[in-house]
Formats: C-alpha cells, structure tokens, sequence
C-alpha cells in the first residue's frame, strides 16, 4: 500500500515529555515499530547486590506477543480535496513508552512494551 504525497502543516506543537521509545511525527510515516523492555525494582531499603536486571530471568520479556485476529478486507475509496494535512494546535501531557503522535498517515504501527514491576517492601519493624 502506497501513502499518498502529502504536506503536513502544522502550526504549533508542544508536547511536555516524550518517554523511552516513544516519537513525535509530522507528516506521513511507513513503519514505526518501537520496542521497550524494562524492569523496575523498588525497594524500601535501596540494597542493590550488582546482579539485577537480568531480562532472561522473567518469562514476560520472552513471552510471544498475542497476534490480532485479521480483520476483514476493507475496500475503500477516498478523494483528497487538498494536498495537505493542516492542523492549527497540539498540546500533549506526555507520550508514553513506546507511543506515537502522529500528524499523517502510517502504514503500519508495531508497538511493544514490556515492563516487569518489582516491589520489596518490609513487613513489620523497620530494622535499626
């Protein structure tokens, strides 16, 4: 499939953070497949051993991803009026990890993201 030639105009754009793996994009894009792989550990008393963070020891990172159902072919027919994408404002918080704005047309978008959360805590007395 073929994107159509276009000019993205764009009259202001302010985004506040932009995460890991993660773009802003003006004008048209064929493939975007951003991958982010992260473990966060929390401890409540920050004791690090040298050994953490290895990705092989959590079966979610090597997991295969669940593929979607094929949807049904989509015939459609369009008729662009103007040569241009114009757009006056974007304001955006954030983008997260592995995330895409996108002002344009995209082909195909392929997003992964994997995080494993870890919380040690204590229970009971905290040790003096």
């Amino acid at each position: 499939m073929a994107l159509p030639v276009r000019t993205s105009v764009v009259n202001r754009v302010m985004i506040y953070n932009i995460g890991y793996a993660s773009a802003l994009n003006a004008g048209d894009l064929g493939d975007f497949s951003p991958v982010t792989l992260a473990l966060a550990v929390h401890r409540e008393i920050p004791a690090y051993h040298g050994k953490e963070g290895n990705l092989k020891a959590y079966p979610i990172f090597s997991a295969p991803l669940p593929v979607p159902r094929q949807a049904r072919e989509v015939r459609m027919s369009t008729h662009q009026v103007s040569g241009a994408i114009h757009v006056n404002n974007v304001e955006v918080l954030a983008i997260s990890t592995s995330s895409l704005v996108q002002i344009g047309s995209i082909i195909s978008i392929r997003s992964e993201s994997r995080i494993k959360h870890i919380r040690q805590l204590l229970r009971g007395l905290r040790p003096k």
